[in-house]
């Protein structure tokens, strides 16, 4: 393989247009998870976006003995704690049944000592359907004024989702859309996870893919996948294999095109996630609904690349900021 691409702050440099789309953007974060508590009909402020948690766990990440020397000085421990959040991506949390398969497995990686190393927001789509950082924020923006706004600004939204119909169109994620409508009834936990976008490994950029291991998909068809999943995680062992592509090389591995897949790039198995039986925690409470997964809380050498996720930045601080302050008022007075 050629040597990989170094990491360049230039990855995530906005422009000046795109850093005043930001601006108004962030503002309409603020202002909906500030009425999101009324919006979900629920008794807390709730995140931005993967508003519903499904259950929070506690799991362990064992590393492989025998990974590629480069990837060693990063991995320099047996197993790591592991805080996993399971999530729907939805940004109304609604008591149904069935929801959309839009399924997250946030990862949250720690020292022996607690410290913070790693927080990877897993995501069961492998791409992003907007490489357009303008088109994307004016796309978020529309949608969070209309959760409040509702009617009023559902043509603005609208329009804003006809704009991102072109980059739906790559055979990429055409591919992915159909194998996912395929798997729409599957069980959350029988779905492979991505990071969608890129992250640093130090001076090397790599994409994260997480695979179970001989999960049943049929499980838990006739229950609400809340309680499928909890009962499964009473009941049973879980483990996924965690494998990683590095960057080579913009043409194959593109950084900023997040709705095409990458290739000439082989997967590399650095370790499993497992998580024992019975570690569930209670997602209810307060501590655990006010857990972050900011991936830019993470280690500088184990960050975001790009400029979506220089987005995603900002709009995690904004609503975290924003949550947790209304919180701790509520938890304040109901204490």
């Amino acid at each position: 393989m050629p040597n990989p691409l170094k990491y360049n702050k230039k990855f995530d440099e906005l422009n000046e247009e795109e850093k005043k789309l930001l601006e108004i953007n962030k503002k309409t974060i603020a202002d909906f998870v500030e009425q999101s508590s009324s919006i979900s009909d629920v008794n807390y402020a709730t995140r931005n976006a993967h508003a519903k948690t499904y259950a929070v766990a506690k799991g362990t990440f064992w590393i492989e003995p025998d990974i590629p020397e480069s990837l060693k000085p990063f991995f320099d421990k047996e197993k790591f704690d592991l805080t996993i959040r399971f999530s729907n991506a939805q940004l109304k949390i609604q008591n149904s049944k069935k929801d959309i398969p839009a399924y997250g497995f946030a990862v949250q990686i720690r020292d022996e000592n607690g410290g913070l190393l790693a927080n990877y927001p897993l995501v069961n789509f492998p791409l992003f359907p907007i490489h357009s950082v303008s088109t994307f924020l004016k796309l978020f923006t529309a949608v969070n004024k209309f959760y409040i706004k509702k009617w009023s600004s559902l043509f603005p939204m609208l329009f804003q989702i006809a704009k991102i119909i072109p980059s739906l169109l790559t055979s990429d994620m055409v591919r992915n859309m159909i194998r996912l409508i395929g798997k729409r009834n599957d069980f959350i936990l029988s779905f492979d996870y991505y990071s969608a976008g890129a992250y640093r490994l130090g001076d090397q950029v790599i994409k994260i893919k997480l695979c179970p291991q001989s999960v049943d998909k049929n499980i838990g068809r006739k229950q609400k996948i809340k309680d499928s999943l909890k009962n499964y995680l009473q009941m049973h062992d879980f483990a996924a294999d965690v494998l990683i592509q590095i960057c080579y090389d913009l043409k194959d591995q593109p950084i900023n095109r997040l709705n095409v897949e990458w290739k000439d790039s082989p997967f590399i198995k650095i370790g499993e996630v497992r998580i024992n039986k019975d570690s569930l925690l209670d997602s209810r409470n307060c501590t655990n609904e006010l857990l972050s997964f900011n991936p830019f809380e993470s280690k500088i050498f184990f960050q975001p690349v790009g400029k979506i996720q220089k987005l995603r930045d900002e709009a995690y601080k904004v609503s975290v900021q924003t949550r947790r302050k209304i919180n701790k008022l509520l938890h304040g007075k109901n204490g």
